[in-house]
């Protein structure tokens, strides 16, 4: 471990050279591919520099404790700061190896977000209202931004299904242990009877995705326009705004109606369906290595049920980490950081093993 960190360090300290270097700052794009590798290895060097002046610490408290001789208020003294300082290696190690644990290079990216009612009728729909509520909170309290590209509601304030682009640092690294069925139990509020009903809703969460990382052909997709349905302001329902991607080889339909211009909705269509084939890649690959998928936390499974969520109880419980919480109120509300946290460690504790 120690022989990466002084690799990483060494690299770190030769890229400060290079980014201070006129002939690299007059060529802008080899500036910032230098700057943004610094970025990615400054928390591992900056850690490891803590690691290190703590051991010169109890290095110099060893040192303090030989020189006391009799003189007992010193040894007190070197004794202390000698137990304190010993005290921050085994978690600072920790901090390193996870540190050092291969990064999945879509964590910085914005999501797209897809809800999707199951089985339950109406009351899926329902439900699949609550989680897009519940994960826009989410994302208001990160400080991310939200943007709602697609929506199929009913009539009593359920979604069918719902697109929402979610912009922000991370917002991936934290979003993507949110893939897989959602399943609830609860009083419908047209359940007369007062019998709890289980219904679900399904989730996908795909990393947003630049051109250059999916290869899709123009002439691989039929572009269709068609007039808005549903709520909308003035234009919205009379002109042909809509669009409606289809992709030929996969078969693959995306919709998007949200914005007045047909030109706005066409460029969101086209993200979620680079989105979405890049996600269809990435589930190819991972059927190839099977067995390791299987070990990884959160693996984007659509059929995986990974959370029950209780109404008569106020629980939540995750079936991954076997957690459990009896804050549903709080965590309908956006405030799902511990149950989060928890998924986030649970994986890096078995990428840790393995690694």
């Amino acid at each position: 471990m120690f022989d990466k960190l002084n690799f990483i360090t060494d690299k770190y300290k030769e890229l400060a050279l290079k980014t201070s270097d006129p002939e690299v700052i007059a060529n802008q794009s080899v500036w910032q591919k230098y700057i943004k590798e610094m970025g990615e290895i400054e928390p591992i060097v900056k850690k490891y520099e803590e690691y290190k002046k703590v051991k010169e610490s109890i290095d110099d408290a060893k040192e303090m404790l030989e020189e006391a001789g009799s003189d007992e208020e010193m040894k007190e003294l070197a004794k202390m700061e000698l137990t304190e300082q010993e005290g921050k290696i085994p978690g600072l190690e920790e901090e390193l190896k996870v540190l050092l644990l291969p990064k999945d290079p879509n964590d910085d990216k914005n999501v797209i977000l897809e809800i999707r009612a199951g089985t339950g009728g109406d009351e899926a729909a329902l439900f699949g209202a609550d989680l897009l509520r519940m994960y826009t909170m989410y994302a208001e309290r990160h400080g991310w931004k939200t943007e709602l590209m697609e929506v199929n509601d009913t009539d009593i304030g359920g979604i069918k299904e719902a697109v929402m682009l979610i912009k922000g640092k991370g917002a991936y690294s934290r979003l993507k242990y949110e893939s897989g069925a959602h399943r609830v139990q609860r009083v419908p509020e047209t359940e007369s009877s007062g019998r709890i009903h289980t219904s679900a809703a399904t989730v996908a969460v795909l990393p947003e995705v630049d051109d250059v990382e999916v290869d899709l052909d123009p002439n691989d997709v039929r572009v269709d326009v068609y007039r808005a349905s549903g709520n909308g302001g003035q234009c919205v329902n009379t002109t042909d705004s809509a669009v409606r991607l289809t992709h030929i080889p996969t078969g693959l339909v995306v919709t998007c109606q949200d914005e007045k211009s047909q030109i706005k909705n066409k460029d969101k269509a086209f993200k979620v369906l680079r989105s979405r084939l890049y996600d269809m890649k990435v589930q190819e690959q991972n059927k190839e290595i099977a067995d390791q998928r299987k070990s990884m936390v959160g693996s984007g499974d659509r059929s995986e049920r990974i959370r029950t969520y209780n109404f008569p109880q106020g629980r939540i419980s995750d079936h991954r980490t076997g957690a459990t919480i009896y804050k549903l109120d709080n965590f309908m509300n956006g405030d799902m950081d511990e149950i989060i946290d928890g998924l986030i460690t649970e994986d890096q504790a078995r990428k840790m093993q393995a690694f």
